[in-house]
């Protein structure tokens, strides 16, 4: 494990190596498979996802600070083409919690009904305003989601899902074509 620390001045100091390393040098080990831990000299607070997400902000894509150090290193490793596979596993996970939260939801809601803590009337407005929450966040995630596929698709310089459909369009065009002149090649032959 290279522990690393982040001083004031932004230095960072590798103390396995015993000496200063820079932001390239971090992505290199990363990349080689080594484990890494930064911290603030300071605070002795972790600094691995945030550097980890400048680091694939500047391979790859803007990552969002908020993923765990270990699952950042593991796609940094992996390159920009888990990202997509790991956007739908995200989105997946959100889906089945909110599912589960809905039937934890119900069942609160059917309970507190049950002792008359409040009314059904109540319990049903309850669940509407947090269901609409909901709704929103699902949209918000899914658009998140979106966002950062669109942002590596962008950085990758690969072609999105509708390019990709015109190109086979073109192709299946210009492959009829080919066909009708060589057709009309061999009729004018006869």
């Amino acid at each position: 494990m290279h522990l690393i620390k982040k001083y004031a001045n932004r230095k960072l100091y590798d103390t396995t190596e015993k000496k200063y390393v820079t932001m390239k040098h971090i992505s290199g080990m990363i990349k080689a498979g080594k484990d890494v831990s930064i911290i603030d000299n300071e605070t002795g607070e972790d600094l691995t996802s945030s550097i980890v997400s400048s680091l694939m902000g500047k391979d790859s894509c803007e990552t969002d600070e908020s993923l765990s150090s270990g699952l950042l290193i593991q796609l940094f490793r992996k390159g920009s083409g888990a990202i997509t596979d790991y956007a739908k596993k995200y989105f997946s996970i959100w889906q089945n919690a909110f599912t589960l939260a809905e039937d934890e939801l119900d069942n609160m809601l059917k309970s507190l009904v049950k002792n008359n803590e409040i009314s059904k009337t109540e319990g049903s407005r309850l669940k509407h305003e947090i269901m609409g929450f909901t709704t929103s966040l699902k949209s918000w995630i899914a658009e998140m989601v979106d966002k950062r596929i669109n942002e590596v698709l962008n950085v990758m310089n690969l072609a999105t899902r509708d390019q990709f459909a015109n190109l086979t369009d073109r192709i299946n065009y210009l492959e009829k074509k080919i066909e009708e002149l060589e057709s009309e090649k061999q009729q004018n032959k006869k």
